[in-house]
């Protein structure tokens, strides 16, 4: 046999021993989507701590798989590991959320600035509409008083416009974004009055891009931004001071 040959032969053999990693980190991703979701929807609050018995308990998973589920979940900065604690649902911090703004300012404005004028590509045209749906989603949430609805229609709104893009990393990190500032509004506990002013932004800005005026549709989105920022941003502050 060849030097190469063996060589090679010796560098698959080693992945032997990865194998029954494959399992374990498929599981361990299948469950921190379960809890991320748990953890967004707000099943888990901001500074719970999550016990490794009831929870590996619960879905039947190993501790080893738990504690990866973790560890993914604390890199996607959800949770935090506190020395001899335990793992916690992080609370965010002031800075955190002002962080969060420019992320998404940066993001949102660049995907609406990539459409140039219109008309648009078929595809553009597509991811349009869906901005358009998660705004009828969110006024027909509001027309129930169905905050919680209306909070999720406005997150897809703004995953809609970056979804413009057509990129699954920008996708990817828009979510772990507004995976964040979920974490915020489960402190804050008032949908109706952080969601329901931006509701006729949100079809302003539908309705100007349905027009073809990408240019104008950044302009709102940047000023709506801005606002939103300044006003959750100083009334999270002092939530977080009250304790």
């Amino acid at each position: 046999m060849a030097k190469n040959d063996r060589r090679r032969l010796a560098e698959v053999s080693g992945l032997a021993s990865d194998r029954a990693l494959l399992g374990r980190a498929s599981t361990a991703e299948r469950v921190a989507d379960i809890l991320r979701d748990r953890i967004t929807e707000g099943f888990f609050p901001p500074g719970a701590r999550l016990s490794e018995e009831s929870i590996g308990g619960a879905l039947g998973v190993s501790r080893n798989t738990l504690r990866e589920a973790f560890r993914l979940l604390t890199h996607e900065r959800l949770l935090e590991h506190r020395l001899n604690r335990g793992v916690f649902v992080r609370v965010v911090t002031v800075e955190d959320l002002d962080d969060i703004f420019r992320v998404r300012m940066i993001v949102e404005s660049a995907a609406l600035r990539g459409l140039g004028q219109g008309p648009y590509a078929p595809e553009a045209g597509e991811g349009i509409e869906a901005i358009d749906a998660a705004v009828q989603a969110g006024e027909e949430a509001a027309a129930a008083r169905a905050w919680a609805d209306l909070s999720t229609a406005n997150l897809r709104f703004h995953q809609a416009i970056v979804a413009l893009v057509g990129s699954p990393r920008t996708d990817e990190l828009m979510r772990g974004v507004l995976a964040e500032l979920r974490l915020v509004f489960h402190v804050m506990d008032d949908p109706q009055r952080f969601y329901a002013p931006y509701l006729v932004r949100n079809r302003q800005i539908a309705d100007t891009l349905l027009a073809g005026d990408a240019a104008a549709a950044e302009r709102l989105l940047l000023a709506y931004l801005e606002d939103s920022r300044g006003q959750l941003s100083g009334a999270y502050a002092q939530r977080i001071k009250e304790g």
